[in-house]
């Protein structure tokens, strides 16, 4: 049965990433009752910044070649790169055996938030292929980033990540649901837009529902 890895990254308790991310989760498992599935909150349990001695081991690796997983292991030497291989490890091993990976994401400061980022670094190694994997990306912003929108140039959450998946990854299979306008429900001079935000959260909890469907077919498919 596949396996499904869960990420949430938002600092709100109660957020439409996190809702976005619950109601893929929800329809995935009633597709795959016998599934795999493992949760992280990025936020309440913390992701440690990448330190020197991941660095190092990064270093062996390029200059030995070990681009397997299997191997990364023979690229731990010191004291302190076991001490930091032991933060990866765990972390590294439930990415590597996910079939999908959902990854919940607010848009902060026209990008990812710093607890993202820190996931993705302490998973992240020379020459690694995921090729095969899929990931959905479950987003919300505080304005609207569609194409022709005034801000779309600012967009480094579903570009960063796309870009990133496609080229330290190779994955190709990024789904990316977002709910757009959420300032709109607090702030004043977007009160014009909340219909917009509503259509688009609405919008989005039934997309992100059809991708589940869609996935769950499609590895059913292949099995």
């Amino acid at each position: 049965m596949p396996n499904l890895l869960h990420l949430d990254s938002s600092a709100r308790t109660a957020s439409f990433s996190r809702d976005l991310g619950a109601r893929f989760a929800r329809r995935w498992r009633e597709a795959y009752p016998n599934g795999g599935y493992t949760y992280r909150d990025l936020t309440r349990e913390p992701i440690p910044p990448i330190g020197e001695a991941w660095t190092q081991i990064c270093d062996t690796m390029l200059a030995e070649q070990i681009t397997d997983p299997a191997r990364y292991r023979e690229a731990v030497r010191t004291p302190a790169q076991h001490r930091a291989w032991d933060v990866v490890q765990p972390l590294l091993d439930e990415l590597l055996a996910a079939d999908v990976v959902l990854i919940g994401v607010p848009m902060y400061n026209f990008s990812v938030p710093a607890s993202l980022k820190a996931w993705i670094d302490q998973v992240t190694f020379p020459r690694m292929n995921l090729a095969g994997k899929r990931f959905v990306v479950a987003g919300a912003r505080g304005g609207s980033y569609v194409e022709g929108a005034p801000r779309a140039p600012y967009d480094h959450q579903e570009r960063y990540l796309r870009d990133f998946l496609a080229g330290h990854f190779a994955v190709q299979d990024v789904r990316f649901v977002h709910a757009e306008l959420t300032n709109a429900r607090l702030d004043p001079g977007l009160a014009h837009l909340r219909d917009r935000h509503t259509a688009s959260v609405t919008a989005a909890l039934t997309r992100i529902e059809a991708v589940a469907g869609e996935l769950a077919a499609e590895l059913e498919a292949v099995s």
